[in-house]
């Protein structure tokens, strides 16, 4: 589960730039909460819950429950569609088997190359990290 503080923000994040699909939402107007269940496309077994909260609230850290990873087919087609969205990438994916990206709430996900490793290759073997993750 991720706490979010824009809902908008996060989907688009998560569904527009990251290819998640929404699966089911829950609305608890006594709670006032909204949880979403987002999967990988054609795979509704592993799931990401977002949980936003009516009122409004500060989350401080965004890495204190650990952090999401996610595989994608080409690691490095991947962040250069993400960096091109606006997306930060903190760490780079300078072995061809795994990076780290920055969603709207501050929270790290790591995002790991299906199968074995790609060749290292420019720019992404030259390329510094960004901030913490």
């Amino acid at each position: 589960m991720v706490r979010v503080r824009d809902l908008d923000k996060s989907l688009d994040f998560y569904c527009n730039k990251l290819g998640l699909k929404e699966v089911r939402r829950y609305e608890n107007p006594e709670g006032k909460y909204t949880n979403i269940f987002l999967s990988a496309p054609g795979d509704g077994s592993a799931q990401i819950e977002l949980t936003f909260n009516w009122e409004p609230e500060e989350y401080a850290g965004g890495r204190n429950f650990g952090h999401i990873a996610y595989a994608v087919d080409n690691i490095y087609k991947t962040c250069e569609s993400l960096m091109e969205a606006g997306v930060t990438i903190n760490r780079p994916p300078r072995d061809g088997r795994m990076a780290f990206i920055l969603s709207p709430d501050n929270i790290s996900i790591e995002l790991l190359q299906k199968g074995d490793a790609l060749p290292p290759q420019e720019p992404w073997l030259s390329m510094k990290n960004t901030g913490v993750w």
